[in-house]
């Protein structure tokens, strides 16, 4: 199977909703719609490249802003179709984030890629990501890209479940450096800080802000799903508080990486 028929055939068995309703799920939401409205202005056209099943691109879209959205999966987007309210300005249509040359340049104010880089494997296929982000996105406009954060999955994944010896994962980590190969057939490509500054190295970005978005909330995840609504608003403030905190946000399971697009081609 090629990367493409594996991510999809990933996705027609994978309840993305269910994942970000929980409470331990809601983190990475709350945290990220907290800086996309920090950017966003009245008028601002939104693109979201990846949408998934469309819960950023529909929250956006109830806001009153208008959003078009590209997905890959089909079966996602006969969900985003099934979830869209009326009155929501949003349209979908099927699209890899690689090739968005059905849209203009310079066309959005406000561009999202909050799945993609979990699923491209190879360093050119995320330069092409990023370099087709930027192109679509004004001068001045704000991007968001989403990655998976590779020391999480080792302390997780690779000690948590005892895995260090197990086939393949025993050959897909460095015992020097502790980075962790990634292969389209475990689904997920992860990164480390380092990995996304030499991404964006020389592209016409300037960056704002390095997030962690559920920060350590993963590893107690059964304890944040128990809390109750006081303690949860009070954890949420915990997170926002310290998701910027760069001697914690290796740690996070999901990165956050916000840019400025630049004058400029």
């Amino acid at each position: 199977m090629t990367t493409e028929e594996i991510i999809k055939a990933h996705y027609a068995d994978y309840d993305e909703d269910a994942r970000l309703r929980s409470k331990h799920g809601m983190v990475e939401f709350v945290t990220t719609m907290r800086y996309v409205d920090k950017y966003l202005k009245s008028g601002d056209r939104v693109l979201e490249i990846g949408a998934a099943t469309g819960r950023y691109s529909h929250a956006i879209a109830r806001k009153g802003y208008s959003v078009d959205a590209v997905e890959l999966s089909e079966h996602n987007i006969e969900i985003f179709k099934q979830n869209t309210a009326d009155g929501e300005n949003v349209r979908i249509r099927q699209g890899n984030a690689i090739d968005l040359s059905f849209i203009e340049d310079n066309s959005y104010d406000l561009t999202l890629l909050l799945g993609p880089m979990y699923h491209l494997f190879t360093v050119e296929e995320q330069r092409k990501a990023l370099i087709e982000t930027l192109r679509v996105t004004k001068c001045g406009g704000k991007i968001f890209v989403a990655y998976c954060g590779n020391d999480a999955t080792a302390v997780q994944f690779l000690f948590g479940k005892h895995m260090t010896k197990v086939d393949p994962y025993d050959k897909l980590v460095d015992t020097e450096t502790f980075k962790l190969n990634s292969i389209p057939q475990e689904i997920i490509c992860l990164h480390r800080k380092e990995d996304i500054d030499v991404l964006m190295s020389g592209l016409n970005a300037e960056r704002l802000h390095f997030v962690g978005t559920d920060m350590l909330t993963q590893y107690m995840r059964e304890a944040v799903d128990e809390m109750d609504e006081e303690e949860y608003a009070l954890y949420l403030k915990y997170v926002q508080v310290t998701c910027e905190r760069q001697d914690l946000v290796g740690f996070s399971n999901h990165l956050l990486d916000i840019s400025v697009k630049k004058d400029g081609v």
